[in-house]
């Protein structure tokens, strides 16, 4: 029998009950999420921002970027579809973000293999410190300096595999560390969760990650446990998914259903079904 709650090893314990309360705040207050994100995962990110109850701004220009990340409930910054003109609008959401007090999330897709964005990823952690760096298992070794990446967006690693440079990387940069796969394993440094949730329809989704790390931003606006934002977003992506499977032919229909599962799934519902430890 799973434990109903994480005891915690420098910090309060991650919870069911505590996810709930996070997800019950995120409809609540409708935080603003200024996403800098894959231009491929735009458009699906936005409706599972407005499906999960938050308010989505997708803002590219370095003109803008910072004015709005010093508005917004949370900043993501996903290097998906990153150019050298994202990038100046990246560099400047972070720091003006930072300056705000806005807490803001790095998904770093694809570093690793590609070595311009491997080092823009790093520029951006060494400038200010985010709330949440959300990944797959090869980006996050390949982050902390202990592996090559994936095959593009794709792992090639386990969530296992990945614990320790996530550890690393958590107390390097003093910020969680979200390892996404099968099996999603989360760390702040000390604690670590585990969430056993979700379905293999997901990854054959376009922007489900990509999303993900949205989720992950609309949570830490309402927490200032970062890492029981990243946890309680992760539930939800996850939770729904087993949802939307049900009534899914395939990826196509399953895509659809996600969106309404999310838009359906109470606090309540949700921390009875998260497979936590």
């Amino acid at each position: 029998m799973e434990s109903a709650s994480i005891p915690a090893q420098n910090g309060p314990a991650v919870s069911r009950a505590a996810v709930a309360d996070v997800i019950a705040a995120l409809r609540t207050s409708a935080p603003l999420v200024h996403c800098l994100t894959n231009v491929v995962a735009s458009q699906f990110t936005a409706n599972v921002l407005l499906a999960a109850g938050a308010a989505p701004a997708m803002v590219h220009s370095a003109e803008e970027a910072g004015a709005l990340a010093r508005v917004a409930g949370g900043v993501l910054v996903n290097l998906g579809t990153v150019t050298s003109v994202t990038a100046e609008a990246m560099r400047v959401a972070v720091k003006e973000a930072a300056g705000a007090g806005r807490p803001w999330v790095l998904d770093p897709v694809a570093v690793g293999p590609l070595p311009w964005r491997t080092e823009l990823a790093r520029e951006l952690l060494e400038s200010a410190t985010p709330a949440v760096v959300r990944g797959n298992p090869s980006e996050i070794l390949a982050l902390d300096g202990g592996g090559t990446g994936g095959r593009g967006v794709d792992s090639t690693d386990t969530p296992e595999a990945a614990l320790a440079a996530a550890t690393a990387l958590s107390r390097r940069y003093g910020c969680a560390v979200a390892v996404s796969g099968p099996e999603d394993v989360l760390t702040d440094g000390t604690r670590v969760v585990r969430v056993s949730n979700g379905h293999p329809l997901l990854p054959l989704v376009t922007g489900t990650g990509c999303s993900l790390g949205a989720l992950v931003a609309a949570c830490t606006a309402v927490t200032g446990d970062a890492l029981l934002a990243a946890t309680a977003a992760t539930a939800l992506l996850t939770v729904a998914a087993e949802s939307a499977a049900t009534r899914s032919t395939g990826p196509g229909t399953f895509a659809v259903a996600l969106i309404d599962a999310l838009y359906e799934l109470s606090p309540d519902r949700l921390a009875g079904a998260l497979n936590l430890r």
